[in-house]
């Protein structure tokens, strides 16, 4: 693939990284992006929480005992004052206490109780919302990942499933006590006192108006702090992963120069946004004090002229209090709901992706295998219109190491993908002892495959663990066996705690040789029908290369191996070295043979191996 990154996705690369780093940097920002289509997003949403039904009826039924409760604390303390404290009625006042003391308790169990369930229900379905997710991931083809950053993945993973949980977990139960307060304490207002009631018609449709007025800009605001975020991020990124380059050329200037750059635009957008999106509270702040400076207004006129009771007015005014809540609440809900619904639109919008390379319907099971490969007339192109594999046709007999040589670009890494079926090929067919690999199971082909590519991934795990990953119930005496076939038992025995030497992100604490090396004794412990060594030993010195060569041979003994590489120790013991150009084979044969055609492997010979001995 190493081939493939530099000459067909080399362009879309900044891209991708681009992409990646606005998605995971910007962080809590993105939640104030809308969805496209929230009606779908709540859709696909809702069967997550049907398993749920039994909880969510439970906080429901919590929810709507907490908002009928919360009416009538106001109530009582209007009959307090009407009936007790004006006719002095100290028995009567402390009854009434005691009333709207126990419905203050209740209503706040329940809520207690209503916010405990939601949590734990929104957790039940987010780990189901993540767990299908990475499932899906993981049954994705190599194509895909090609065309999304790491970064943007784990923004979906992470971000995106952050937003649909702030939203879930917290804002169901209060969106629903809101509309129920809101629709409650105005049936009760018009019950009580139709005049006063009126009141509450002015502040509902100001509210609106400049919730949906400061949205506006702050979604604004705030999408133009993600870009600039993930530029600063970009040049952190580059500087940090780039420290070598950076000193030895003496360009740390360059880079602060850089930071401070990007860093100030990001200070002037975060400024801009977060002061638009301050505004929300203050304005409905200054709207609720409006609406009670109405409400004492006209409620004193009316008390004046004898129409309503003082009692009566201080109902109203605390009425207007919880009016005022929860239209807050609900402005403060509206963007953090539009980037629940975006989330789950990105969430989905990989669940809905199939993957590129599928088991056929009537895939067959591969038991066992020879290692007859075969490729006939193959076609393939990663972009459409630009072909990597012209009309190829290719064998290895069972236990034959086939060399695969040519300039970067050729197409060598790619054939080696296409037997793994990390790509459908376009035309011809590949077959394995004489079945065709698109009608096997993927998972029992790549089982026979043994795969030791140029750019080693190892886990933050101990070095056996890492070994283990080749075959994982192998115990420790055959994990140490391989290692010692791969040559890495002696430096592997010198780190710190042996093979439970826990090793860092990407193993940063070993060499690239000794890395290499654990990648080899992993493909050893897998036990392949089929090696495929791609630039197996292109990171270790001549010294070593010469210590594992005999290792590797012993690996191949028996088994058919493709070998990429561009070391003479490795094409000369080959079976069959095929020269491959501009995606077709120019030239095969044994080393010697091609080298006397005097052809386009002796020209690769001469500029690339020249002074080795034949």
């Amino acid at each position: 693939m190493s081939e493939q990154s530099s000459s067909q996705r080399s362009a879309s690369a900044g891209e991708y990284r681009t992409r990646m780093l606005r998605g995971a940097a910007a962080g809590r920002f993105a939640r104030i992006e809308k969805a496209a289509n929230p009606q779908q997003a709540m859709a696909r949403l809702l069967p997550y929480l049907k398993p749920y039904r039994l909880a969510l009826a439970l906080v429901m039924a919590c929810v709507v005992a907490y908002t009928l409760l919360a009416l009538v604390g106001p109530y009582l303390m209007g009959v307090a004052i009407d009936q007790f404290i004006e006719g002095r009625d100290v028995p009567g006042l402390v009854r009434v206490s005691v009333y709207m003391l126990v419905v203050y308790l209740f209503t706040n169990l329940f809520r207690i109780i209503a916010n405990r369930v939601m949590a734990r229900v929104s957790q039940d379905a987010l780990r189901d919302v993540r767990r299908d997710l990475f499932e899906h991931l993981q049954g994705m083809s190599i194509g895909f990942f090609d065309t999304h950053s790491a970064g943007e993945l784990m923004s979906r993973l992470t971000n995106d499933i952050d937003a649909i949980n702030q939203a879930v977990s917290q804002n169901v139960t209060a969106l629903l006590a809101s509309v129920l307060s809101l629709v409650g304490i105005l049936i009760t207002m018009f019950v009580l006192n139709a005049w006063l009631a009126l009141t509450t018609v002015l502040v509902v449709p100001l509210m609106a108006w400049f919730t949906r007025f400061v949205a506006k800009y702050t979604r604004t605001g705030f999408r133009e702090l993600q870009k600039q975020l993930g530029g600063l991020n970009a040049v952190m990124e580059e500087s940090i992963s780039g420290q070598k380059v950076v000193k030895a050329f003496r360009r740390n200037d360059s880079v602060i120069e850089a930071f401070r750059e990007k860093n100030e635009a990001a200070y002037k957008a975060g400024v801009s946004a977060n002061t638009y999106a301050m505004l929300l509270m203050p304005l409905t702040n200054v709207l609720g004090n409006f609406f009670v400076i109405v409400l004492a207004g006209l409620g004193g006129w009316l008390a004046l002229h004898n129409l309503v009771s003082v009692g009566m007015i201080a109902t109203f005014l605390n009425y207007g209090r919880n009016y005022i809540q929860p239209l807050r609440e609900l402005a403060s809900m509206y963007n953090s709901i539009q980037a629940a619904l975006a989330g789950a639109e990105r969430v989905f919008e990989i669940i809905d992706t199939p993957p590129e390379v599928l088991d056929a319907p009537d895939a067959l099971p591969m038991e066992t295998t020879n290692g007859h490969v075969r490729l006939e007339n193959v076609e393939f192109a990663y972009v459409p219109g630009v072909p990597i594999i012209k009309n190829m046709s290719l064998e290895a007999l069972p236990g034959q190491t086939v060399a695969l040589v040519g300039p970067t670009g050729a197409g060598k890494t790619t054939i080696t993908n296409l037997l793994t079926r990390f790509y459908e090929i376009q035309g011809g067919q590949i077959t394995i002892d004489g079945k065709d690999i698109r009608n096997v199971r993927k998972s029992d082909l790549r089982r026979k495959l043994g795969l030791v590519l140029q750019d080693t991934f190892l886990f933050a795990d101990t070095v056996m663990e890492n070994i283990r990953y080749g075959r994982l119930d192998a115990t420790d005496e055959e994990v140490m066996r391989a290692a010692e076939m791969a040559d890495a038992d002696h430096f592997i025995r010198q780190l710190p705690q042996g093979y439970q030497t826990v090793l860092s992100e990407r193993a940063g604490n070993l060499s690239q040789g000794q890395r290499q090396l654990l990648a080899i004794a992993r493909a050893i412990l897998a036990d392949p029908a089929i090696l495929i060594l791609d630039e197996a030993t292109s990171s270790v010195d001549t010294r070593t290369e010469a210590r594992i060569q005999e290792a590797l041979l012993r690996l191949m003994e028996g088994r058919t191996s493709f070998v990429i590489a561009h070391r003479l120790s490795t094409i000369r013991d080959a079976d069959n070295v095929v020269v491959i150009n501009h995606g077709e084979i120019v030239e095969q044969g044994t080393h010697q043979q091609l080298l006397d055609k005097q052809g386009f492997y002796h020209h690769l010979y001469m500029s690339q191996f020249k002074g080795q001995a034949i």
